[in-house]
C-alpha cells in the first residue's frame, strides 16, 4: 500500500493529512454540523463516551483533550484502586470539568463491561495492553492505544483481529497525526520544485532521564516496557518516516542498540538509546536516533533533489521555537501559518483533533482499516530494528504488504 492508507476522519487536517484525499472510505457526518471548536457539544448531538483504563499521567492531557474535542465525554476512569480513580476525576474535573461527573470504577473489568461507555482509552504499559484491548474489543468498545501498541507485530496482529472481528475502530495514540502542520508539510513534499525526489530522511527524539526518573519509571522495566526507547520515543520517528515514504515499507532495516537497561532476569534489557537505518526503493534511506540518556531534541529532516524541509519540534509542538518547518533556508513562522501550535491543550491542538477525529469516525458509523494498518506498519520497523539489534546488527529484509 502506499498513497491510499490515509487516515479518515473529519477535521481538515484528517481529510488532507497525506496530500490526498482516499476514496471509498466509510466517515461519518460533517464536523462542523455536529461540533464546536470551543470544546462545547452541538445541541441534540450525541457525544461518543470515553473510559480511560488506569490513571497514568498522559491520561491528564487527554482528558483535557475530550473535553475540548466538541464530540466527546469521560463517562468514566478506572484504577485497580477506586480512591485512585475517584482522586484522578476530582483533579481533572477541577481544572477541565465534565457537566457530568464521570464515574469512578475500582477495576479494568467494571469498565470493559460499562454499558454507557462507547469507546476505550488505553495507556498502560505495552507489557499489559494486548490483553485488555482485545477484551475492549470483545465487549463492542472502540479503543484508542497508547503507543508502542504491542511488544510485537505478532502480538499487535491478535489485538487487530479482534477488533475487526467486532467491527471496532482501532487507533494508535499518534497525536502529530493530526497536527494541521502536516498539510502544509505535505504540500512542500509534494512540490517538485521545493524538495524534490526525496533521498534522505533524518530524525531523532530523545530526552535525559535523571537518576530519580531512572529509578521509578516504568519505561526502564523491560517486563512492561521491553522496548524501551524504541517503542516510546523512536515509533515517532518510524512513524514519521513511513508518512514522508506514503507508508511505504522499507526493503531492508537495520538497528544498533546503543545502550541496554539491566535486566534482573538476565535477559536482554529495554533499549535505553537505539539507533536504526531503513532502506527503501529508489536508493531513499532513513536514519533516525531515540534515546533516554540524551538531551532534549525531537526534530526531522528530508532532503531531496531541489531542497531540504526540517521540523525542530515534530512531535509536540514547542513554545521555545517560534519556526513551525523551514525549508532550505526559507523559515515559516508559527505566527505566520494559521495553525495552532503551541504545547499547551486547547480545542485546535493535534490532542484535541485526534480524539475529535476518532468520535467523528466512530459516530458516523464506520470503521477506518487505514489507522490500525499505519500502527501495524510502524510495529513491523520497530520489530525489525530491534530484532537486527540483537541479532548483531545484521540487516533485516521486511516482508512485502500483506
Amino acid at each position: 500500500m502506499t498513497g491510499d492508507l490515509l487516515p479518515a476522519g473529519v477535521t481538515k487536517i484528517s481529510r488532507v493529512v497525506a496530500g490526498r484525499r482516499a476514496q471509498g472510505v466509510e466517515s461519518g457526518p460533517d464536523f462542523a454540523a455536529t461540533c464546536r471548536l470551543d470544546g462545547g457539544m452541538e445541541k441534540n448531538a450525541s457525544p461518543l463516551r470515553w473510559g480511560i483504563l488506569s490513571t497514568a499521567s498522559i491520561g491528564v492531557k487527554n482528558w483535557k483533550a475530550i473535553r475540548l474535542s466538541g464530540n466527546s465525554i469521560v463517562r468514566a476512569v478506572a484504577s485497580r484502586s477506586l480512591e485512585s480513580s475517584r482522586r484522578f476525576i476530582a483533579e481533572q474535573q477541577a481544572c477541565a470539568p465534565f457537566d457530568a461527573e464521570p464515574e469512578a470504577l475500582g477495576s479494568y473489568e467494571a469498565l470493559i463491561a460499562h454499558p454507557e461507555v462507547d469507546a476505550v482509552y488505553i495507556p498502560l504499559p505495552t507489557g499489559l495492553r494486548k490483553e485488555w484491548v482485545i477484551r475492549a474489543a470483545e465487549a463492542g468498545k472502540h479503543v484508542l492505544s497508547e503507543k508502542p501498541c504491542a511488544v510485537t507485530t505478532a502480538e499487535l496482529d491478535e489485538m487487530l483481529d479482534a477488533c475487526r472481528r467486532n467491527r471496532v475502530q482501532f487507533m494508535d495514540g499518534v497525536m502529530f497525526m493530526h497536527n494541521e502542520r502536516l498539510e502544509q508539510v505535505r504540500a512542500v513534499l509534494d512540490d517538485p520544485q521545493r524538495i524534490g525526489p526525496v533521498r534522505r530522511i533524518h530524525s531523532a527524539f530523545s530526552f535525559f532521564g535523571a537518576e530519580r526518573f531512572k529509578d521509578g519509571n516504568i519505561r526502564f522495566q523491560s517486563d512492561l516496557e521491553p522496548l524501551g526507547c524504541l517503542g516510546d520515543l523512536g515509533w515517532y520517528c518510524v512513524r514519521f518516516g513511513l508518512w514522508v515514504m506514503d507508508w511505504q515499507l522499507p526493503q531492508r532495516v537495520a538497528g544498533r542498540l546503543l545502550k541496554a537497561a539491566e535486566n534482573p532476569d538476565g535477559g536482554p534489557g529495554c533499549p535505553l538509546e537505539f539507533s536504526g537505518e531503513l532502506f527503501f526503493d529508489d536508493g531513499v534511506s532513513f536514519g533516525f536516533y531515540c534515546s533516554f540518556l540524551a538531551n532534549r531534541q525531537q526534530w526531522v529532516t528530508v532532503s531531496g533533489e531541489q531542497g531540504a524541509l526540517r521540523i525542530a519540534d515534530f512531535v509536540n509542538p514547542s513554545d521555545l521555537c517560534d519556526v513551525a518547518y523551514e525549508v532550505c533556508h526559507e523559515r515559516v513562522p508559527k505566527s505566520a501559518c494559521g495553525i495552532d501550535l503551541t504545547s499547551e491543550t486547547t480545542a485546535g491542538s493535534q490532542e484535541a483533533n485526534m480524539f475529535r477525529a476518532f468520535g467523528e469516525q466512530v459516530r458516523g458509523g464506520g470503521v477506518d482499516e487505514r489507522w490500525p494498518e499505519m500502527a501495524r506498519k510502524t510495529q513491523q520497523v520497530v520489530d525489525a530494528c530491534l530484532a537486527s539489534a540483537l541479532d548483531g546488527n545484521r540487516e533485516v529484509t521486511l516482508a512485502p504488504d500483506r
